[in-house]
């Protein structure tokens, strides 16, 4: 039987054991923190994926390469689109519960960039905790061991091939790196190792990412010459809460998905301008890189402070848009108000922070990378997805869709004792 160890537990890692548990691989899954302590955790936007009858893969497709700025790979974009239904009715049998209005069909979402509103949430704005919940349960009902609490130290290369890791477990610290004099370093033996540790939004001050999001996994193939590209390509979100209350106190920063501008949101400057329908025709629903610089500038032209995010017309009256702001956007306005803002009332600052990482281990659309045994799936990952600049909500599908894709094919890959020619990752090669 081949034994597989996937790092991370997020929804690529999740989707990737699962798959090689049904592909009859023994899996081990280790994970920095808890098990359901990830990015995908924290993700409130929601899912895109073609699901209705009046839209098509070719405008999903069409979508994600202008938002990539040219610099997506066309296969991996129609890999994504044309797959992302089957894991999204995967996610549905696994339990995630999406949003649905009195008919029963599904809710759509319009986010920036989409030219048609495919996206899906859980929740209103928990999307993300609702799919790693329900892929959370999967895998610890399932045949996979796991192992939490596990920093990965390195990839373990023999012969020219990813023969296990080797971690360092049991002594997390605030942070989620194991440290102390309790830590144990352990080896694990494998086949094959997927990588699923997600991005490296700690290296800025100002990030979305939840704190274990420190790069370890790139960090790793770079030490075993594993070829990466496109490591310059780091998504700002636009409107993030800054890191202060209403009274000034020292507050989290904390994301406002994209959805509220969907909703019809606006942001304007310190004058109450907006800005936005002066750069693009999309205005607040331009490309995310657009949005972000642009309010960079504006800060930058009002002494460094934040721009304003204005919610007040949602709804015809006050008391309207409060119970819909309450109702659709349920975590976000319980994290505005315990910091003493009434975004019914009153537009709420935002200003752009450190979100995802386009660039990563360059991964061909099997999540194969240039290490033979080695695979790489979600963020961690450069299939060529994304581009320069990623579609809204495009992430959870690509973490489905490329964790399923390496953990269907990672025995018959162990048992063809090959590897695919890695000429075509040598512009990454580190």
């Amino acid at each position: 039987m081949t034994a597989v160890v996937v790092v991370g537990s997020g929804i690529a890692g999740l989707t990737a054991a699962l798959h090689a548990v049904a592909s009859g691989c023994h899996v081990t899954l280790v994970t920095k923190d808890v098990l359901d302590h990830a990015n995908t955790r924290y993700a409130q936007g929601g899912i895109a994926g073609v699901m209705f009858d009046d839209d098509s893969a070719a405008a999903h497709l069409h979508d994600t390469l202008v938002a990539g700025a040219g610099l997506s790979d066309p296969d991996a974009v129609r890999a994504l689109v044309e797959e992302g239904p089957a894991r999204i009715r995967e996610l549905i049998e696994e339990g995630v519960a999406f949003d649905r209005g009195p008919d029963g069909a599904l809710v759509k979402g319009l986010e920036a960039a989409h030219s048609y509103p495919r996206v899906l949430h859980a929740g209103g704005d928990a999307t993300g905790s609702a799919i790693e919940h329900a892929l959370v349960e999967r895998v610890r009902a399932g045949a996979v061991r796991i192992v939490e609490h596990a920093f990965l130290v390195d990839l373990v290369v023999d012969g020219g091939r990813v023969t296990g890791v080797d971690l360092l477990v049991d002594a997390p610290a605030p942070g989620g790196s194991p440290v102390g004099e309790t830590a144990r370093r352990e080896r694990l033996k494998a086949d094959a190792v997927i990588l699923a540790t997600g991005g490296a939004g700690q290296l800025y001050a100002h990030t979305t990412n939840p704190p274990v999001a420190t790069g370890d996994g790139i960090a790793a193939a770079l030490r075993a010459g594993v070829a990466v590209v496109d490591l310059e390509f780091f998504q700002f979100h636009p409107t993030v809460l800054p890191a202060h209350s209403a009274d000034g106190a020292a507050a989290a920063p904390f994301l406002v998905s994209e959805a509220v501008r969907g909703e019809g949101a606006v942001l304007r400057d310190e004058q109450g301008r907006r800005f936005m329908l002066d750069v693009h025709p999309d205005a607040e629903l331009a490309p995310r890189d657009v949005v972000a610089r642009t309010i960079a500038d504006v800060m930058a032209s009002q002494g460094g402070r934040p721009v304003l995010l204005d919610a007040t017309g949602l709804r015809p009256t006050r008391k309207q848009t409060s119970s819909f702001l309450a109702r659709r956007f349920p975590t976000i306005d319980g994290a505005v108000r315990e910091r003493g803002w009434d975004w019914s009332r009153e537009p709420i600052p935002v200003t752009p922070a450190a979100h995802y990482f386009m660039g990563g281990i360059t991964a061909d659309l099997f999540g194969r990378t240039s290490l033979p045994g080695l695979y790489a799936v979600g963020e961690v990952a450069r299939t060529g997805v994304h581009g320069a600049n990623r579609l809204a909500s495009n992430s959870l599908l690509e973490g489905a869709v490329f964790g399923a894709r390496a953990g269907d094919v990672v025995t018959a890959d162990a048992r063809a004792g090959a590897w695919p020619d890695t000429a075509g990752f040598a512009r990454g090669a580190a």
